[in-house]
């Protein structure tokens, strides 16, 4: 336990104008961690000096960064199995205080929705035409085409409020879903796009055989199939490559969520958030 009097004596002094002072008092309330930052926030409603409230705030930021970067180098050590841990992980860079019980339980009620439907074995196009039709129609996902750029579509807790994303984040909450019903459908790297594939689970040995067709996630879960990844491919002058037919790993999946949220904070002009981010992004290489 941290004692109270000298948290709050310390935050005090964070406004002092000594260089030297102001930094031996930000480390010494950084070492708290988590600890620390009820008495933080306390202390920033209660603070009328912007200097101060400038400092509170970017410690709190601090320290829930540093947080952050042990749960995301522990998940992605631990072998990143489950994705919306994952997702959940990034998700609290923008929004440190969210309920994430309430995000469980939002895609927990599309999956039984989408269950309670599913009353028969249907073939797997079946399947897929079921989700997407309580997933787009009933809750009304749809692509972001008029503001593709903005990084909320990255956040997962946005895309589920809104039931507006990108390519990825539609892929990832439809590919959560279709797995906690055991439908195999697992997210794919292709470059520009990123899709989902219906996996033949009793034929997965050869080079790309066990893929039954693909799922246009952004598209209200259009099927296709390999034939429209060549043509894609051939558009974009690339060679086919066996990572933009087959799935990828959820590590794969974060690092272009990443991606995405560094793209989307360049062109808002964040230098602050590009560098943080791409921090998290390096972890993913270690």
């Amino acid at each position: 336990m941290i004692n109270t009097n000298e948290v709050n004596s310390l935050i005090k002094l964070l406004d002092d104008p000594d260089q030297e002072i102001f930094q031996h008092v930000h480390n010494k309330l950084l070492s708290f961690g988590g600890e620390a930052i009820e008495y933080l926030e306390a202390a920033f409603t209660e603070a009328f000096d912007p200097i101060l409230q400038e400092r509170i705030a970017n410690l709190v930021h601090e320290i829930q960064f540093g947080i952050l970067k042990e749960d995301f180098k522990l998940w992605l050590h631990g072998g990143a199995f489950d994705l919306l841990q994952g997702v959940l992980i990034l998700n609290r860079y923008q929004y440190p205080d969210l309920d994430e019980q309430k995000v469980i339980n939002q895609i927990e009620a599309i999956k039984r929705d989408i269950w309670v439907q599913m009353m028969h074995e249907g073939s797997p196009v079946e399947q897929v035409k079921l989700i997407n039709h309580v997933f787009y129609h009933i809750y009304g996902f749809s692509g972001n085409t008029t503001n593709h750029q903005d990084p909320q579509n990255s956040y997962i807790s946005q895309v589920l409020e809104t039931k507006k994303g990108n390519q990825i984040s539609l892929a990832i909450i439809y590919s959560i879903i279709a797995q906690k019903l055991d439908i195999p459908v697992y997210g794919v790297n292709l470059p520009q796009h990123f899709i989902l594939a219906y996996l033949d689970e009793s034929m997965q040995s050869d080079f790309e055989s066990g893929i039954l067709f693909y799922i246009n996630a952004f598209n209200k879960g259009a099927v296709f199939g390999r034939r429209d990844v060549d043509m894609f491919l051939n558009k974009l002058n690339l060679q086919p490559d066996r990572q933009f037919y087959e799935p990828c790993s959820n590590t794969d999946i974060v690092k272009r969520v990443l991606r995405n949220l560094i793209s989307a904070y360049e062109n808002l002009g964040q230098p602050e958030k590009v560098s943080e981010l791409n921090e998290l992004l390096a972890i993913t290489e270690e």
